[in-house]
């Protein structure tokens, strides 16, 4: 006769055999809707930038984690610091997991700060993590004669600005709260775009993540070309550190304090702004995404950053990896959230522009050589200008590819073809691709 004991264990054995088998019919689900299924990675900046290497690093491997392994495609659509692609990620795409964003981290900011523009809660975005806890800096060319911080409360130097982020926040934010003199040109449409207005002279400096800018500044930051004057951030970088370039901490003082402030509410006011430094380099899925797929999402995504291939690909590209979960980021928005009305009224203020501004005059070039290398498929091409190598990436939805006159894929361009680029320079994005055989 069983005893009770014997009952219980088994009653015990058939439940977990039943929640066993719900957990595989629930995987199994996952892997049946992604199996041959193609997403797309929408990337909130234009191409070449911090955050545009890092949405696509992600592309390259997150397809392999998630069950089914689909393929992702990356598409920018860059405007407004990522609001239009948050905007369209929220209320356009397929609310159903096919569609990630690539975002930057300031548009959760602007969001809860009521600004005009995101059509979307940030807090009502499923989070899937990042690649990074971001430092900032500002950093000036050492053309202009600048050797510390302290030039910029005595004379102007003109920053580059990319959109509703770091660009042109940080600028803003140093002459509104401590008295600055920056001055800002408006309109570029990413960062690399800046430095190469840097290398032309037409700007002074930039404010932007730390991993974006000694990758752009490149060979620049080491000959001492380009000077890193502060880092904006709540914690020290450690590569800045060794470097020496002073915190921001040492700058808030009653001497660096704008009229009609106090030390304390310059802090409060520049907490706030850096605390989404700690996402990093978020990615996010819409709000009606399945919490079954977004929990697989987030899964995979931490899966993707203890991968081998992925981090060997990361190393490859100088991009540090620090995985900051869905999870951490989504308890960040939801703190950022609870701020008081009047701090986000106050700092909505501060983070406009008030100085001198204008908007950027980019010239469109035309640059036409043998194509040395076609990548990825024809992402990005290579030619000989003027023995020179020139690139570009070719957007798939945003180029115009043609072939002898006729309109072609980016993928039928190959070495050998003559190609004329029609570009803001080497390492934007192509507006045009016109190639003959």
């Amino acid at each position: 006769m069983p005893t009770i004991r014997t009952i219980a264990s088994a009653t015990l054995a058939v439940f977990a055999g039943v929640v066993s088998a719900s957990a595989v019919s629930a995987a199994d689900g996952i892997a049946d809707f992604y199996k041959g299924k193609q997403l797309r990675m929408i990337i909130g900046s234009g191409s070449g930038g911090g955050y545009d290497t890092y949405a696509r690093l992600v592309a390259r491997h997150l397809g392999r984690h998630i069950p089914g392994n689909p393929s992702i495609i990356s598409q920018n659509m860059d405007g407004a610091g990522s609001i239009i692609a948050t905007n369209y990620m929220v209320n356009a795409a397929p609310a159903d997991g096919t569609v990630i964003g690539g975002l930057q981290r300031s548009a959760a900011l602007v969001q809860l700060m009521g600004k005009k523009g995101p059509k979307f809660r940030a807090a009502e975005l499923h989070w899937l993590g990042s690649l990074a806890k971001e430092a900032a800096v500002c950093a000036v060319a050492t053309r202009t004669g600048v050797t510390s911080l302290e030039d910029v409360f005595r004379r102007q130097f003109v920053m580059g600005g990319t959109g509703a982020n770091q660009t042109e926040f940080h600028p803003a934010l140093f002459n509104n709260l401590m008295g600055a003199k920056f001055k800002l040109i408006r309109g570029y449409p990413g960062s690399s775009h800046v430095h190469l207005a840097l290398q032309r002279g037409e700007v002074d400096g930039i404010c932007q993540s730390w991993a974006s800018f000694k990758e752009l500044s490149g060979e620049r930051l080491k000959r001492g070309e380009i000077k890193a004057l502060v880092q904006v951030a709540l914690q020290p970088d450690p590569e800045m550190q060794k470097m020496g370039v002073p915190m921001l901490s040492q700058f808030l003082t009653p001497d660096h304090t704008a009229p009609g402030l106090d030390v304390a509410d310059v802090k409060t006011l520049f907490n706030l702004t850096l605390a989404p430094g700690v996402m990093g380099r978020p990615f996010a899925v819409a709000p009606k995404v399945p919490a079954a797929r977004v929990k697989a999402l987030r899964t995979a995504f931490v899966a993707m950053t203890k991968d081998p291939q992925f981090l060997a690909d990361a190393k490859k590209m100088h991009r540090d990896i620090e995985l900051v979960t869905g999870d951490e980021i989504q308890a960040i928005i939801a703190d950022l959230a609870k701020t008081s009305k009047d701090k986000l009224v106050a700092l909505d203020d501060h983070l406009k522009f008030k100085g001198q501004s204008q908007m950027a005059k980019l010239e469109v070039l035309r640059h036409t050589g043998k194509v040395l290398e076609s990548q990825k498929g024809g992402r990005k091409i290579v030619i000989d200008y003027k023995g020179r190598k020139a690139s570009a990436s070719v957007s798939g939805s945003r180029t115009r590819v043609t072939i002898d006159g006729v309109k072609a894929k980016r993928g039928k361009v190959t070495a050998g073809m003559t190609c004329t680029l029609v570009y803001f320079g080497s390492g934007t994005r192509a507006k045009e691709l016109n190639c003959r055989n």
